[in-house]
């Protein structure tokens, strides 16, 4: 049995996790703690972070734009990088975006701040850091707002990889109640269809013992 090892609020967990359903790729998944850096864990990945992919043959891949591409290139369709070079590349920019930019800018101030802090035992959330994070998610909003207003998708006509990294992190600041929706209707609106999709099932169905979810969390019309 295919397995991933994974963290529940994890963006880069949940994009992996996105790409596996999407393609109808069964997996198993074992939540782990890395901070906790169990040994049996370390032998997998010896960087200890998550998500790490192993596979029928049993070997484990680390990084989740490596699990991407190798899952891209091996699994079933559907694609999920344009055909086109240059389309390609476009996806892959913004990838690079959400998984760099976007996540230490927004998500690093706001899902590592109000959660995964408490969860560690790393103490209180930084004020200043949580409001960084809630002003440039408004910045982020319009930026995926512009896209979505002169594009189908994120990254062109069709959906993508690009999609998937963006709504991974999006996700993960919607269990923590931190998108302010009503800020840009056009992000919303692409939200809502990425949301709808039944790849997203599983990750709607997530629950964090002590940290319960808003109630238009899993409402496809929220």
């Amino acid at each position: 049995m295919r397995r991933l090892y994974h963290l529940p609020l994890s963006p880069f967990c949940r994009k992996i996790r996105l790409t596996l359903a999407e393609k109808g790729i069964e997996v198993a998944l074992i939540e782990e703690k890395v901070w906790e850096r169990p040994i049996d864990f370390l032998r997998l990945n010896p960087a200890c972070t998550v998500p790490v992919y192993v596979g029928r043959e049993g070997r484990p891949m680390a990084d989740s734009g490596a699990i991407f591409e190798y899952l891209e290139e091996t699994g079933p369709e559907p694609r999920l990088l344009p055909a086109d070079p240059a389309d390609r590349a476009e996806a892959r920019r913004l990838v690079g975006w959400f998984d760099d930019k976007f996540h230490n800018e927004v998500t690093a101030n706001l899902v590592y701040e109000r959660v995964n802090k408490r969860l560690r035992g790393a103490g209180y959330p930084d004020s200043a850091k949580v409001k960084a994070g809630s002003r440039n998610v408004k910045i982020h909003l319009d930026y995926i707002g512009w896209l979505t207003e002169t594009r189908n998708w994120l990254a062109g006509d069709h959906l993508t990889i690009a999609d998937f990294a963006a709504a991974a992190h999006l996700s993960c600041l919607d269990y923590c109640g931190d998108v302010p929706w009503e800020h840009n209707d056009s992000a919303k609106h692409w939200y809502a269809r990425v949301k709808s999709r039944p790849a997203f099932r599983t990750l709607l169905q997530d629950r964090l013992p002590g940290f319960p979810p808003p109630a238009a969390y899993a409402d496809l019309d929220f």
